[in-house]
């Protein structure tokens, strides 16, 4: 075994990159078979050997464009809308109906990986990501020839079925080619792209998410068979999800105090809500960095978050709807005290 193969299996471990690191023993087990010893070869293969493992082969050697991703993640809420397309689109994978290749499309924050991860757990299968770091290349025509070969590398998949592909952030090689201010290079990326996606068997399911819909080639666009937009979270929605981010983040941290009722009158009286990526964030770092002999401190967090400073003015509180129980509570006071000051003591 050579040293080189050493570092590399060191340094594919200290990446977490479970598929080169195989790819790579597997080649270390071929080379010892090679030279004659069967019962090392066979103990590294043997230890390689789960039912769901990922081996890709290619004749040029070249690494592995993909890195496996845990599709064990928390639970996650979408609007009605949104929540019928996925299910749509778990309806067309598992009943082979010819459609495998999803576009989802929306602003940061809005669910798209973590939609392709739920549908991943669903579906059993396992999801393999593409690495763009390794893809994109700064020498003329490399980036084209890497996107060849990953598409090489997804036909030689064993049981292609047991998978499903994300591009996440596909915009790195799906800018507008008739864009003036786009790299040529890119533009010739693209087309390298468009090209092997025509010739993409129907067995392999692939899942892109962007940012900038409004910036994707068209014709890309045109070859995805489904184009989910995770746009669509109404005021009503927004609430919603917060309120399911913080139960479920709520149940982790027995010292914070549950009031849905005041929480959620919070969340109606922010001018707008962010989308839940950013919603996760500020509930998560309210609870996270709040008094833990304070059960309710997260919910002056979230307030200030979401609303905006606590009024001085008590009746302020009052003319948001709030009961002299919940401003008691924002204002880190009795009730008494709280009562009092609404009426002028």
């Amino acid at each position: 075994m050579k040293k080189r193969d050493v570092l590399n299996l060191i340094r594919y471990h200290c990446e977490a990159n479970e598929i080169a690191f195989r790819d790579l023993a597997n080649s270390i087990a071929q080379d010892f078979a090679s030279a004659g010893d069967e019962e090392l070869a066979g103990y590294i293969r043997a230890q390689l050997s789960d039912v769901n493992a990922f081996v890709v082969q290619s004749d040029d050697n070249s690494p592995s464009f993909f890195s496996k991703i845990s599709t064990n993640h928390a639970s996650i809420a979408f609007p009605e809308a949104i929540e019928m397309d996925l299910v749509g689109v778990k309806n067309a994978i598992s009943r082979n109906a010819g459609l495998n290749r999803f576009l989802f499309q929306g602003p940061p924050g809005t669910g798209k990986t973590e939609a392709v991860r739920l549908l991943c757990e669903q579906l059993d299968r396992e999801l393999l990501s593409v690495d763009f770091d390794r893809l994109i290349n700064s020498k003329l025509g490399e980036t084209g020839k890497s996107i060849a070969r990953l598409f090489d590398q997804m036909r030689q998949l064993r049981n292609p079925e047991q998978y499903l592909i994300l591009f996440d952030e596909i915009d790195a090689i799906a800018l507008d080619r008739i864009n003036t201010r786009d790299v040529r290079e890119m533009g010739r990326a693209t087309s390298t792209f468009l090209r092997e996606l025509d010739h993409l068997s129907e067995k392999i399911h692939i899942f892109a998410t962007t940012n900038l819909f409004e910036s994707f080639d068209r014709a890309l666009t045109r070859r995805f068979d489904a184009c989910v937009d995770f746009s669509r979270y109404t005021s009503q929605d927004r609430i919603d999800v917060a309120l399911f981010i913080a139960d479920d983040l709520l149940r982790k941290y027995p010292f914070a105090g549950r009031d849905v009722r005041l929480l959620k009158k919070i969340l109606q009286n922010a001018s707008k809500l962010p989308f839940p990526g950013e919603i996760k964030n500020v509930i998560k770092a309210s609870i996270a960095f709040s008094d833990i002999g304070d059960e309710h401190d997260y919910l002056r967090r979230i307030y200030k978050a979401f609303v905006g400073p606590i009024p001085t003015d008590l009746a302020e509180l009052r003319d948001q709807g709030f009961t002299v129980r919940e401003i008691a509570t924002l204002s880190a006071m009795s009730k008494t005290t709280a009562a009092r000051a609404l009426k002028g003591d």
